[in-house]
């Protein structure tokens, strides 16, 4: 698989037609840190971050990027990804959210349970790479963010052929665990609407969603918003006034319908 996907012209397509703002970029997981470190141009982190950093270096700037769970600013950051053993008692118990984040340990208890996260102790390292510079082979996943606008846009191309229905949800602050702790553990796609954290230290903007699947859904969605496209149907969507007479407007995407 890694022989033929051209990852440069996959991504180029992706952004022509979603119109992006930052590079969709990859995400692999490794088993040995050697591995990570084997990558080429692969840059190490000089401080500790969050995670929502690392990504955002790979997406804003172009960075490959590898880390480790000592690299890291907490267990919240590692338990997603399934670095360092993080997912201890404490950890589980949701205690540091407790007044910041939800009422009380309960509340908080039960958040961290719902998070979707990879399984502790079967990786020492991760990566993230822009899809164009190939650096990852096939990535575990990729994502990208983009408007909700062009998210819809994405997800109809998606279900153009093999029709399946999407149902994600909203974990709340570490919102992380509904797009790449959720593609990861459970390989499907995964949208999300990214938390404070990531709009405050991974530079997420205020209209910005996020989206991380596993990579072989990649073609398919562009294939089918190629197909939408021939019917007229093309992100960004062009308004119509909301006081028009609305039968003109479809009759152009359902001819023969009488609109009635």
């Amino acid at each position: 698989m890694e022989t033929t996907i051209d990852w440069a012209a996959l991504a180029a397509e992706l952004e022509r037609l979603l119109k992006l703002r930052a590079a969709p970029f990859g995400m692999k997981l490794f088993r040995e840190r050697a591995q990570m470190e084997a990558i080429p141009k692969i840059r190490r982190p000089q401080a500790i971050h969050t995670m929502d950093q690392i990504v955002a270096q790979a997406a804003r700037l172009g960075w490959t990027v590898g880390v480790c769970a000592e690299d890291l600013v907490g267990a919240q950051c590692r338990a997603v990804v399934g670095l360092g053993r993080a997912k201890d008692a404490q950890w589980q118990s949701g205690e540091q959210m407790v007044g910041v984040w939800y009422k009380t340990l309960e509340d908080a208890t039960r958040h961290q349970q719902a998070m979707h996260c990879v399984p502790d102790g079967l990786y020492e390292a991760l990566a993230v790479s822009p899809l164009a510079s190939g650096r990852l082979g096939t990535p575990d996943i990729a994502l990208f963010y983009a408007t909700p606008g062009a998210m819809m846009y994405f997800i109809n191309g998606l279900q153009w052929s093999g029709y399946q229905k999407f149902d994600w949800s909203v974990v709340g602050e570490s919102a992380c665990a509904d797009s790449w702790g959720r593609a990861l553990a459970q390989r499907t796609p995964s949208l999300s609407i990214p938390c404070f954290a990531e709009r405050r230290y991974g530079g997420v903007l205020d209209d910005e969603m996020l989206m991380a699947l596993p990579p072989e859904y990649l073609p398919r969605a562009i294939a089918g918003m190629h197909a939408l496209a021939k019917n007229g149907l093309r992100y960004p969507f062009p308004q119509y006034s909301i006081q028009q007479d609305a039968r003109a407007g479809l009759a152009v995407s359902y001819p023969g319908a009488s609109g009635a």
